[in-house]
């Protein structure tokens, strides 16, 4: 695997990744509140790897009882695998990308479970999967209008009634074969 996949990657540092997302500014105290479950010597460690592969970037710096607390940003165009990595993976390694993806996706819901006061309604918490029949046209124009969608909204920032929401999504070729309310296409149907 490449190193900014394997930098990327690793389930610890995509949940550091995770937390800094929607333009968020975190120390590392507030990391490890964030993320309670990771011993701090090893959040330490896996921050330095982020700041050092410049994904992370030290915004401020101030004096706490004699230490440094430093205060950090995301970068987000180094926080992406890029399409060469993506290349280059193997399918041993798409599977760890995945499965990465997953953990960090199973500890968000888990962390939202651990909360108490679940109400999945009044929380608008929603997950779910569709199967579509998409042509290649009909697909990029798919893709193109989540685009359009999203792109605005990447640029809020917290204000009086936002609350930062993550959205997972996932996008890949299914089964081509039909199900039981479904026909094949016929030779004659273009």
């Amino acid at each position: 695997m490449t190193s900014s996949a394997d930098l990327l990657l690793h389930p610890v540092r995509l949940r550091i990744v995770q937390a800094f997302l929607g333009d968020r500014a975190l120390t590392t105290s507030q990391l490890s509140a964030e993320l309670a479950d990771v011993p701090p010597a090893s959040l330490y460690r896996h921050v330095a790897r982020l700041v050092d592969g410049g994904v992370l970037q030290v915004v401020a710096e101030r004096r706490v009882r004699g230490a440094v607390e430093r205060t950090y940003v995301l970068r987000l165009a180094v926080a992406r695998v890029s399409p060469d990595d993506l290349d280059k993976m193997s399918v041993d390694d798409l599977r760890q990308m995945f499965t990465a993806y997953i953990a960090a996706l199973l500890g968000d819901i888990d962390r939202y479970l651990q909360r108490g006061d679940v109400d999945l309604l009044r929380d608008r918490v929603s997950f779910g999967i569709e199967g579509l029949w998409l042509d290649d046209a009909e697909y990029l124009d798919l893709v193109t209008d989540l685009y359009r969608v999203l792109e605005p909204r990447r640029r809020n920032t917290p204000g009086k009634g936002r609350q930062r929401r993550l959205l997972a999504s996932m996008l890949l070729p299914g089964d081509d074969t039909p199900g039981p309310t479904q026909q094949p296409a016929r030779k004659d149907d273009s």
